[in-house]
């Protein structure tokens, strides 16, 4: 079987890192992805893909993306649910992150923060 995804997009906002448990780093991202056709209307549409990056990449996309950023991501879609306070079924689908790939140049806040 392959499960197997490449999607390239810019981050809705910072990357939000957390910590497990156990002390692995894991950060939480979503990306804006355009689709490539337009709608009836004429207009491109954009999917919003919330993926999971662990580890040091984490640390890293953490570190060194900010909101805007333009990213690669590879990884796989993974599915679960659980249920929530109101005792219903919540199912999610997200991409879980083998790597991050930054594409656009650091944020000027990070270089800023060099000198």
């Amino acid at each position: 079987m392959i499960n197997q995804i490449i999607l390239v997009g810019r981050l809705t906002k910072d990357p939000e890192i957390r910590y497990t448990a156990d002390g692995a780093p894991v950060a939480n991202i979503t990306l804006a992805v355009s689709r490539n056709f337009r709608n009836a209307a004429g207009e491109i549409e954009t999917d919003f893909v919330n993926c999971t990056v662990w580890r040091r990449t984490a640390e890293n996309t953490a570190n060194y993306c900010r909101k805007g950023s333009v990213v690669g991501v590879t990884g796989r879609i993974q599915t679960r649910s659980y249920e929530n306070a109101e005792r219903n079924r919540v199912y999610v689908t997200e991409v879980v992150a083998d790597s991050v790939r930054f594409m656009s140049g650091k944020p000027r806040e990070l270089v800023e923060q060099e000198h």
